[in-house]
């Protein structure tokens, strides 16, 4: 490869660099803004798109382009239509969701899985996930996924509430299920995956959540709705 054809891939690369960055934000004239957020209202709780006026803050997808494809997700991205006509770029996560499981023992302790996170280059605490094959159903992803990371099988499993990690730019929805009955067989974790499993009383999982000692987001949620659970009965 020449010295010009090195300069020209890198002066791609550049742009890309570029173009991802304005991703994130408007790609247009800042000073053409006219539209404000108006007053709160004191009201009770309406979900999203419930409200009549969710209509006026819709954004039109014009096109979606595979920007980076990976081995658990692809990155798009669009160029959309504002509410007020005007342009942007969003670039998007597109994963094909996972679950979450909060697997109780009778004796009131929380499973927790012990794992080493690349991305933050540390040891994470959290209760046990994993990944959704394509078209699995969650319930039978949530027991394949206890059984595969911490060798419990679950009596029971029940559906709990549905969370979006980061819709800011992913589109990926982790459904967190409760496992109670727990029996223990033989785990089987996937050859890239080294785990240590804990049985930690919820109580003391709850207090490490409020406490800012637990940073994982489905772990946080999970613990807070065992608390609620429990304080609710």
């Amino acid at each position: 490869m020449s010295e010009n054809d090195n300069k020209d891939q890198l002066g791609d690369v550049l742009d890309d660099m570029r173009d991802s960055v304005a991703a994130f934000t408007f790609d247009g004239d800042r000073a053409e803004k006219t539209h404000e957020s108006g007053s709160p209202l004191e009201r009770d709780l309406v979900l999203g798109e419930d409200d009549p006026r969710d209509a006026g803050l819709a954004e039109k997808p014009l096109t979606e382009d595979v920007a980076w494809i990976g081995r658990i997700f692809n990155v798009n991205r669009l160029q959309v239509e504002l509410p007020d006509g005007r342009k942007a770029l969003r670039d998007v996560v597109r994963h094909p969701g996972a679950v979450a499981i909060v697997a109780l023992t009778e004796e009131g302790r929380i499973c927790l899985v012990r794992q080493y996170r690349t991305a933050l280059g540390r040891v994470t605490v959290e209760i046990p996930a994993g990944k959704l094959d394509p078209g699995e159903d969650p319930l039978e992803c949530a027991n394949r996924e206890l059984l595969e990371e911490t060798g419990m099988v679950a009596e029971k499993m029940a559906f709990l509430t549905t969370i979006a990690t980061s819709d800011g730019f992913c589109d990926e929805l982790i459904h967190i299920y409760m496992a109670t009955g727990l029996t223990f067989d033989k785990s089987s974790p996937d050859a890239d995956e080294f785990i240590n499993v804990d049985l930690v009383e919820v109580g003391e999982l709850v207090d490490a959540v409020l406490d800012g000692r637990i940073e994982d987001a489905k772990t946080v949620v999970g613990a807070l709705i065992c608390d609620a659970i429990s304080h609710r009965l």
